[in-house]
């Protein structure tokens, strides 16, 4: 165990020297860890909006699923679980992207703080504090909407993959008739996830606005 937590923290530390050795590349670059930082929250609305569509398809095909009433089962079953995998896939990019986000935005804050030690003036310094709260305050809105669209995720997931696995075992159209049942269930889950990811996308328009003006 002790050798387990020694290696995770090894792990941690070399990956906060990768990122402080990306950021400080960047900087002497002239690209600045705000511009990363609104760079990062555009690469995360990408993957909502194209996680939403994903997520879509795979509702679609899942409803062409419980309605089918005749045909190659194998084929229909094949084209659901392609669209799960690709729906996981769409997660994973989600959570990587978010993850990312959070990297670049703690090393911002950080600096900032330390760099408030370094004025000579108290009025500078005061007005660049308020400015680090109030970027805080909005960055803390941001990951609040952008969290709770990350916990619609398993619900799709677990629900979708739930499905999947049953109709691989039972692939006959009595199966079909008893998942009937769960489409609905889906359904309300995905208008969920698409609900969050666009309050989330809301919330990195306001923020990136606010970073650039």
């Amino acid at each position: 165990m002790k050798a387990l937590k020694a290696l995770s923290l090894l792990c941690l530390m070399a990956l906060t020297a990768c990122s402080s050795a990306y950021y400080g590349t960047m900087e002497r670059l002239g690209v600045p860890k705000r511009d990363i930082l609104v760079s990062r929250i555009g690469e995360a609305q990408t993957a909502q909006e194209e996680g939403q569509q994903q997520f879509k398809d795979a509702l679609e095909q899942f409803r062409s699923v419980v309605e089918f009433d005749g045909g190659e089962l194998q084929q229909v079953y094949n084209r659901l679980e392609t669209e799960f995998e690709n729906s996981e896939r769409a997660a994973t990019r989600i959570r990587d992207r978010i993850a990312a986000v959070e990297d670049v935005a703690e090393a911002l804050f950080d600096e900032w703080q330390d760099e408030l030690e370094l004025y000579s003036n108290p009025e500078l310094r005061s007005d660049s504090e308020r400015q680090l709260q109030a970027t805080r305050d909005r960055y803390g809105r941001l990951m609040q909407a952008m969290n709770r669209a990350e916990s619609t995720l398993d619900p799709v997931l677990d629900n979708l993959r739930d499905n999947v696995l049953y109709l691989k075992h039972n692939l006959n159209a009595r199966a079909i008739s008893s998942l009937r049942g769960e489409l609905d269930t889906i359904n309300t889950d995905v208008d969920n996830l698409i609900n969050a990811m666009q309050a989330a996308i809301a919330e990195s328009d306001r923020f990136i606005a606010d970073m650039q003006s």
